[in-house]
């Protein structure tokens, strides 16, 4: 078990009614229901705790290397994270870790779990099932993925879509990996198969990447100050329906020019669930011909922990072009 700091670690102070991160050494004291599993439980709290807004591409690699160092000593690992970034560092995790053949969950709560009416306690007691689970000596959910409410999601496919319910994640184009209530049910042909051969772990990741998101009355200076960022390496661009976007000339001009020195433009839609398509409509069909790349279904989170994570490995720009159009981890649908 995984601290990085997040919602579900807090409890009220009794002496000051003030949220106060949890003591996990204590955890059997405030959750006896865990004696009643059968397993055994470690429990490492990360030093410098984080709210999850300030999740960071070097806590990543912080993260990655604890399951590194402990990975032949568990048979899962469950990762407690504030929600508001779960998706970006699930996503991250999944390209982080090649050759996967045990359980990485994430998991978090909308209310801290000191609180009565906590969804905490659920999500955590669950995501421990789920990380030990084995039939036949195998792992039921060897791959990065997400637990909230009653839902086991791939990481990579997943999203916040509310900051209320405690429904907070939804997988729009990928079915969800289990389905939880009196029995926890995992719908086996969704879940990936352990990986063959040696955990590897990548450790790079380039942060000179942006997200453009496209709306109405968006201005030419606008998007020619995005796409002049010094340094900037890739765009996520984010485009209307499945991957349209405006035929205005100096959109276009700037789109092309920007590729012509080398800038990399992936193409995602705004939608919760649906595809890019590109040329399906003629506002889509001159973006494929000046060179932006479709990104099919896969997320805004997993595109922009999937350029990072490329352009980390120091790949040649056409084979990250031919990455970012390939499933790697599972992330989209070609």
């Amino acid at each position: 078990m995984l601290y990085t700091g997040g919602t579900i670690g807090m409890m009220k102070d009794p002496k000051t009614g003030s949220l106060v991160p949890f003591d996990f050494g204590n955890i059997y004291e405030h959750m006896p229901v865990l004696r009643n599993l059968d397993y055994v439980i470690d429990f490492y709290s990360f030093e410098n705790l984080i709210d999850s807004s300030n999740m960071t591409p070097e806590f990543w690699i912080e993260l990655a290397e604890k399951i590194e160092q402990n990975y032949e000593n568990y048979d899962g690992f469950v990762v407690l994270h504030g929600s508001d970034t779960m998706a970006y560092s699930a996503s991250a995790l999944s390209f982080m870790l090649e050759n996967l053949a045990k359980p990485v969950v994430f998991t978090g709560s909308q209310l801290p779990m000191g609180m009565v009416r906590s969804d905490g306690r659920e999500n955590f007691v669950t995501s421990i099932e789920i990380a030990a689970s084995k039939i036949n000596g195998m792992p039921c959910a060897p791959e990065v993925c997400i637990f909230f409410e009653n839902q086991l999601l791939r990481g990579n496919r997943s999203t916040k879509f509310n900051a209320e319910n405690f429904n907070a994640f939804s997988s729009g184009n990928y079915p969800t990996l289990a389905d939880v209530g009196i029995k926890i049910k995992y719908n086996r042909e969704f879940i990936a198969k352990p990986k063959e051969g040696k955990l590897i772990v990548h450790k790079k990741f380039d942060r000179n990447v942006g997200i453009l998101k496209l709306f109405p009355g968006i201005t030419h200076a606008f998007v020619k100050h995005a796409l002049s960022t010094p340094g900037l390496k890739g765009v996520i661009m984010e485009t209307y329906g499945s991957g349209n976007a405006p035929t205005a000339e100096w959109f276009l001009d700037d789109l092309a020019d920007a590729i012509r020195k080398g800038l990399i433009i992936y193409n995602v839609t705004q939608c919760k669930s649906g595809s890019v398509e590109m040329g399906r409509y003629e506002t889509s069909l001159t973006l494929d011909k000046i060179g932006v790349i479709s990104g099919y279904d896969i997320t805004t989170e997993s595109a922009l922990a999937k350029m990072m994570y490329l352009l980390g490995e120091g790949f040649s720009r056409s084979k990250i072009k031919k990455y970012l159009q390939e499933s790697l981890r599972g992330e989209m649908t070609v």
